[in-house]
């Protein structure tokens, strides 16, 4: 393989992971992420942009740090949760502070739409759906190692999902 590619395959380990730490710390420096993290930072990144630069989508902001199960808000106050899947794997990560599935209290609205984010390898976007707080509640699965809930993307969740990226402006 050619070009930059090439020229990182002939680097030496030890430049290699300081060109790695100097990317970290560049990225936070433009605040393109906040933590290390870098796949779903980068899909919340992507996500807020594709939104805002897709007419009749609402504008959405970062959340403030550390918001629990909610990384952006619409100017209408609205909540979303970003997560962030690396193909070829179709499980998001956990969502923490929920009811363990033995719980029969009802499970409190933390969002009213979940983003997830679908990248290549490259952290190239390929999809991006949108679902309800309902659609979330329907498909969650708990991860028994974890102790939380995740969510598997399956045609059957596609389906039931807003499909914001790619626009296939015929419909």
């Amino acid at each position: 393989m050619g070009g930059l590619f090439g020229q990182i395959g002939m680097m030496d380990d030890d430049i290699l992971w300081n060109n790695y730490a100097l990317t970290i710390k560049e990225l936070k420096r433009r605040k393109l992420i906040r933590t290390r993290n870098i796949s779903g930072e980068r899909g919340e990144h992507l996500a807020i942009e594709i939104y805002n630069a897709t007419p009749r989508e609402p504008n959405l902001q970062a959340a403030p740090e550390g918001t629990q199960n909610v990384d952006a808000l619409s100017r209408k106050g609205e909540r979303y949760a970003i997560k962030t899947v690396t193909l070829p794997h179709k499980l998001t990560g956990v969502f923490y502070g929920f009811h363990p599935p033995d719980s029969k209290e009802p499970e409190e609205k933390k969002f009213e739409y979940l983003v997830i984010v679908v990248i290549n390898d490259l952290l190239e976007p390929v999809k991006i759906l949108e679902c309800g707080w309902d659609t979330f509640l329907k498909y969650k699965r708990w991860h028994k190692t974890m102790r939380a809930w995740n969510i598997s993307v399956t045609e059957k969740l596609e389906k039931e999902s807003r499909i914001i990226f790619p626009k296939n402006e015929g419909k």
